[in-house]
């Protein structure tokens, strides 16, 4: 029997989004606009990994970086429609999680 092959566009997005911290950084996103440092202390992630995950979801066409012509400059991130159209996604994935996840401290052995 044949075994069913993986579409390449499937498996582009699925390496994409269990990248480490990019679904996490997406689904921070989905409220609205935030700075790095709002984005870094929800997390938990390190400044420089968080750089790179944020260049990474740039370059996809899912975050956009806006400066804001302040003083000090500010620095804005936020979904692109691209982006947008993942909140489905994690919203399942989230509701999911609730019914089937358990805490690290209730695993059973």
């Amino acid at each position: 029997m044949k075994q069913p092959t993986i579409c390449p566009k499937f498996e582009k997005a699925i390496t994409l989004l269990s990248q480490r911290w990019n679904a996490l950084v997406i689904y921070q996103l989905l409220p609205g606009p935030q700075r790095f440092s709002e984005i870094q202390s929800a997390i938990g992630i390190s400044g420089k990994v968080l750089s790179d995950r944020l260049k990474e979801l740039e370059h996809q066409d899912l975050i956009k970086r806006e400066v804001i012509p302040e003083t000090p400059v500010v620095i804005e991130y936020s979904l692109t429609e691209k982006g947008k159209s993942l909140e489905s996604v994690l919203k399942t994935i989230e509701t999911w999680s609730q019914e089937w996840m358990k805490p690290d401290d209730e695993k059973s052995h």
